[in-house]
């Protein structure tokens, strides 16, 4: 039993964390410079290894791919059975896989809705639950979900009614797996961030549209990947560990709870 301690090796899992421009790019390169290992898992292939490699090359550390889509199964215990027979134990895991969905409701198919819901909501249940097992025989784990400000103010950014519900899905998720895990020394928090300038809001933002999703926030600005990535870091890491079933806002002033 590890009783909390931080082994000195130990790996963090970050799922969609591929994309050049992501919040999950953005935790990979700040965790391996923090002296973490780290396993990207992203639905392309292709980013997900160049993504490994650059980071590593930057921080000397050992940052693996490996391609998974985290909506199926197979794929997800493939992915992380990879994980555990290449890097040392995971102690972390970061749900941040995720995908958008601007369509009005009425418009909305059900092939849109459950695709959304597969990614978001089934991903993060899929990924948690295999690597979970492990983190309770150590008896040590963080797990962090990134939820959306969408979810507490009912959309208002960027997407619409599937993506706020599915963000939504994964603070429920948060606090009732908090309170089965907690005695296990595993820690389960989500995270809420309002306008990042990500893919996810529908590409490069212009000026003209970062000021308009600025406007109704407190700090003149949207937030950043590496912002983001910070706060996770931390509730991640060692001095995080009597907070649990909590959701942190970072939003610039957004949503005020």
């Amino acid at each position: 039993m590890n009783s909390g301690i931080f082994p000195a090796d130990r790996t963090a899992v970050l799922t969609g964390a591929a994309s050049p421009r992501g919040i999950g790019r953005a935790l990979a390169d700040r965790l391996a410079g923090e002296g973490w290992e780290v396993a990207i898992l992203d639905l392309d292939a292709d980013a997900c290894r160049q993504t490994a490699k650059d980071i590593a090359a930057r921080h000397g550390a050992r940052v693996v791919g490996f391609p998974a889509d985290v909506s199926v199964e197979k794929s997800v215990d493939a992915a992380i059975a990879a994980v555990e027979s290449q890097l040392p134990p995971v102690v972390a895991l970061g749900n941040l896989a995720g995908i958008s969905d601007p369509t009005p409701f009425l418009e909305v198919t059900l092939e849109q809705w459950e695709r959304v819901f597969a990614v978001n909501v089934r991903g993060a249940f899929l990924v948690t639950r295999r690597v979970l097992r492990g983190m309770i025989d150590r008896h040590l784990g963080r797990i962090v979900s990134v939820s959306s400000v969408s979810a507490q103010r009912g959309g208002g950014t960027y997407s619409k009614v599937p993506y706020s519900a599915s963000k939504a899905a994964l603070l429920g998720f948060t606090r009732a797996l908090a309170r089965e895990v907690g005695e296990h020394g595993i820690t389960v928090n989500a995270v809420a961030p309002g306008p990042i300038d990500t893919d996810i809001m529908g590409g490069t933002l212009t000026d003209e549209r970062r000021a308009q999703m600025a406007a109704g926030g407190l700090v003149g600005r949207i937030g950043t990947p590496t912002e983001v990535a910070a706060l996770i870091a931390f509730l991640m890491g060692p001095d995080a560990g009597f907070i649990t079933a909590a959701t942190y806002d970072i939003n610039g002033g957004l949503q005020i709870s």
